[in-house]
């Protein structure tokens, strides 16, 4: 697994950082890799979920009705 190292740090943001760790009963690092990992989601991963739950729903052999009519119709309102 990769490490990061962050140099110059302000001392100040550490500290909210800490405060934010013990807020969530995380040390530090656990803190960071988690705000870190949350600014960065897994997009390729999402699409590939997404991709598989279409093609289940695909292999149900129930029908899906395009859906964009009834929004036209329903904004015409």
């Amino acid at each position: 697994m990769a490490q990061v190292l962050v140099r110059q740090l302000n001392e100040k943001v550490v500290e909210r950082l800490k405060k934010r760790a013990k807020e969530h009963g995380r040390s530090l690092q656990s803190e960071v890799k988690t705000i870190l990992e949350e600014a960065v989601p897994d997009y390729e991963g999402a699409w590939l979920r997404i991709e598989a739950f279409r093609k289940g729903l695909r292999k149900s052999g129930r029908k899906f009705s395009d859906s964009a009519g009834l929004i036209r119709e329903d904004r015409d309102r």
